[in-house]
């Protein structure tokens, strides 16, 4: 009691020195709240994101991992192709087998054919008369795309299920007038998009015919049974596409049933040659398959990629999500403002921890006297060396409870103007990198990525999937019981170390000895 008592009694009485140490410690307070706020809030966004996340993922070919082997194994280009060649995209059977797993939520799929107009009908975009959007007639004439792919004037996609028919999932596309098809049958039943049906004049019921782009006496007739509209549509207007089939405008949607029929129609009729170059060419047309694998959470995910090497599935192979990669490139900024927070944190306490410890060394030597009179009055070195720290506690105290009010004012505005900062500074960086390869900010990078096999495939481009990446921007940096009480945690610790140069001097002079040499 004589301690607290004795502790209040100076502070009152040295009202200068005790506000200057109160408005250190509030700065040290409101700044280490903003900090600690930041970085709770990044853990539990992290956390949060990553437990409501729908995870789809997808097997490939690791083509990085078959070029390191062949280079450590001093392959050369041929037998690095031939080691390429052996490992194609798994079948569908495979595909479906692995789905199997306990740890597997969904499994959908979809192929992709291109196939010509046919009659009077027309792909969107056909008269353009900047003539910068598509390279002309090139689908009527059974152009080819890369690697001896033919490509038409439409894009036909058959889905397995609604749930792999992922516009309409997120929204992009929606029906506007007709139904659905049956995602189960085999019917030729389409659906078209509102600018294809408005460019021909078509209507729900009407039938389109379409052929084969490398025989044109190959026809196929589908029912439209719905319109449907494409947000896709308008916002990728001005990407440079080589054919029409490109236009998410000339997409058509189809039932994979529907779609495999007409593949192995095609694989029953098709002719073979053989060109000049001894290379033999066929006119069927050959889908592709594109897979999708969902899972539950995070932990799914990375225990069916540890299960798929015991299920037989090659090294060379790999399962990638773009959620996950996406997901976490949109935590960037928030991480990085987190480390930020958290080194702004540390230099705080350090800087603040010397400024208190510089103080106290001055108001001991001020206090010199008063010391040595109350150990000279038989009060134990002990109790007056607790009267110091006791002093400076409750200063810090109150100092951090201010400091706590004026950070959890301060810490969601300040927090997010710094994360607005550090988003603007990376995609700074990214515009300045796609400047430097000649690509417009922005733009048409990505699709030109990927044409030349970047990040998507050729079908994520036709369905308009572009992997852009949304950044985190807003979050709520607010203080709880559990920052207020590491910020106590912290004022504890500053006082015993900024208070320990009082203990050392209280403990080490003797009282006669410092009443002897006051002057």
């Amino acid at each position: 009691m004589f301690v607290i008592i004795n502790a209040l009694k100076s502070i009152s009485r040295s009202k200068g020195r005790n506000i200057l140490i109160g408005i250190i410690v509030v700065a040290i307070a409101a700044a280490s709240c903003v900090a600690l706020a930041i970085r709770n809030t990044a853990h539990e966004a992290e956390t949060a994101g990553g437990e409501l996340l729908n995870i789809t993922a997808s097997i490939t070919v690791d083509t990085q991992r078959i070029m390191e082997v062949a280079q450590r194994d001093g392959a050369d280009m041929s037998s690095m192709q031939e080691m390429m060649s052996q490992y194609q995209n798994l079948s569908l059977p495979e595909l479906m087998a692995y789905s199997e797993s306990d740890y597997v939520k969904n499994f959908y799929y979809s192929s992709s054919i291109s196939l010509n107009a046919s009659g009077d009908l027309e792909a969107y975009g056909t008269d353009d008369s900047s003539g910068s959007n598509f390279s002309g007639g090139m689908g009527r004439q059974g152009g080819m795309l890369m690697g001896g792919m033919a490509m038409g004037d439409f894009t036909v996609t058959g889905y397995s299920a609604e749930d792999a028919m992922t516009k309409f999932v997120n929204g992009t596309s929606k029906i506007a007038d007709g139904d659905m098809f049956d995602i189960s049958s085999t019917d030729m039943n389409c659906l078209i998009s509102y600018e294809l049906a408005l460019y021909n004049g078509l209507s729900v019921g009407d039938t389109i015919t379409l052929t084969n782009p490398n025989v044109e006496e190959e026809t196929y007739t589908f029912t439209i049974t719905g319109i449907y509209t494409d947000s896709s549509s308008s916002e990728s207007s001005n990407i440079p596409r080589f054919s029409t089939a490109m236009d998410p405008a000339n997409s058509i949607y189809i039932s994979y049933d529907a779609l495999q029929t007409i593949v192995e129609h095609s694989a029953s009729v098709a002719v073979t040659e053989t060109n000049a170059n001894g290379f033999e060419i066929s006119t069927t047309i050959n889908g592709q398959l594109s897979s999708t694998f969902v899972f539950s959470s995070h932990e799914d995910y990375e225990n069916f990629g540890e299960e798929l090497s015991t299920m037989g599935l090659s090294e060379y192979y790999t399962l990638s999500s773009s959620d996950i990669s996406n997901y976490e490139a949109g935590l960037v900024p928030l991480q990085n403002l987190s480390r930020f927070a958290v080194t702004l944190l540390f230099i705080v306490l350090a800087i603040g921890g010397v400024i208190l410890i510089v103080i106290n060394v001055f108001n001991i030597r001020e206090r010199k006297y008063e010391v040595g009179v109350l150990t000279a009055m038989g009060i134990k070195k002990g109790k007056v060396a607790m009267q110091f720290v006791t002093e400076l506690l409750f200063v810090t105290l109150i100092a951090i409870v201010i400091g706590a009010g004026v950070g959890a004012a301060v810490s969601v505005p300040v927090s997010n103007n710094l994360l607005a900062v550090q988003i603007e500074q990376i995609q700074s960086q990214q515009a300045n990198q796609e400047t430097n390869f000649g690509r417009v900010p922005g733009g048409t990078a990505g699709g030109r990525e990927n044409l030349q096999g970047g990040r998507n495939s050729i079908i994520d481009i036709f369905n308009g999937n572009r992997s852009d990446v949304n950044y985190l921007d807003q979050i709520n940096a607010t203080v709880n019981f559990s920052i207020l009480g590491q910020l106590i945690g912290i004022g504890i610790i500053l006082t015993l170390i900024s208070s320990f140069a009082a203990v050392v001097f209280v403990m080490r002079y003797e009282p006669l000895k410092i009443l002897a040499n006051r002057t």
